[in-house]
């Protein structure tokens, strides 16, 4: 592929680079060091707000942390002397529409189903990015090999699925849960082909990761108001997973990612993507204790497979 999304950020094709006079070298032992820790820090983050659920629901919690990042990124944009371009604001809206639905549909699935499932889930959202500009650039078609990957991952999807109908106990939650957190691999892929394929495949990085966290804050924060997950217990811990989330995951990652991607190249960088849902699942087993079925595992490492496949130069 010749783009490369990860949780919060822009997909970034290598055209743009180009034409912001970015010259992209091989991998080395630091990148690669780099890479390992951002994967880890974007499987942790839904284990995260899973943790901490009970005292702040999800989806205020993203809603802060977009507004905290926001923030930050706007003042970061003012000392570089960075502008918005008016021309680019309706793709941004379009962008930061389709970003808080993903994180919306993300707060809903925690509270249904695991942790492991959602960072599984929402992670396929390489395929929908794959399906989408195959229809839409003809560069991007689709050659056999990615046709089946694809096929090879939602075959995997369909098998993850049948934890969730076997641990539903009658009343759907974790099935309903598992379905939330693919759709929000759908909105994340949305996401990446609404840049790709509109005035923000030009726009500098920081223009298009400030429009999604925009969205993400204004969108969620009254929604959380309004669906009455309005909870946030103002406790130690809480602070510290707020703050890893927002000046972390949301803000610093970014930042890194977008450095990484001006000094190595994106199809290199992206042999570490299927490593964020592997990060996501270990690490929900050992931190939130989760148990997870043998047709879980097997179709997730079906998912994995798959994604590897469409994302493979």
């Amino acid at each position: 592929m010749k783009y490369l999304a990860h949780p919060g950020a822009a997909a970034f094709p290598a055209a743009v680079a180009r034409s912001h006079g970015i010259t992209a070298g091989p991998l080395d032992a630091r990148a690669g060091s780099i890479m390992l820790l951002l994967c880890l820090l974007w499987g942790l983050q839904q284990v995260s707000l899973k943790s901490v659920a009970g005292q702040v629901s999800p989806m205020l919690m993203v809603a802060l942390r977009s507004g905290i990042a926001l923030v930050l990124l706007a003042g970061l944009m003012r000392w570089r002397g960075e502008a918005l371009d008016r021309r680019r604001w309706l793709a941004g809206a379009g962008a930061g529409l389709l970003f808080s639905m993903e994180y919306l549909l993300v707060a809903l699935a925690l509270q249904l189903t695991l942790a492991a499932h959602v960072v599984v889930f929402l992670y396929t959202s390489p395929l929908f990015t794959a399906l989408g500009l195959h229809w839409l650039l003809p560069a991007e078609r689709l050659d056999r090999r990615r046709w089946a990957g694809i096929v090879l991952a939602f075959g995997g999807i369909a098998l993850a699925f049948l934890d969730g109908m076997n641990s539903a106990a009658g009343e759907g939650r974790a099935l309903l849960g598992d379905l939330l957190a693919v759709m929000a691999g759908l909105a994340m892929g949305a996401t990446t082909v609404t840049i790709r394929c509109s005035q923000l495949a030009s726009a500098p990085a920081t223009e298009t990761l400030l429009y999604q966290l925009l969205g993400a804050f204004v969108l969620l924060l009254p929604g959380a108001w309004f669906t009455g997950q309005w909870q946030f217990e103002p406790t130690a811990v809480v602070w510290a997973h707020l703050g890893f989330q927002s000046l972390v995951v949301s803000f610093a990652s970014f930042l890194t990612w977008c450095w990484l991607l001006r000094r190595y190249l994106a199809s290199r960088l992206g042999a570490f993507a299927f490593l964020t849902p592997l990060f996501g699942v270990v690490l929900g087993v050992w931190l939130l204790g989760e148990t997870l079925a043998p047709s879980f595992m097997l179709g997730s490492m079906l998912v994995l497979a798959g994604i590897a496949l469409v994302g493979r130069s």
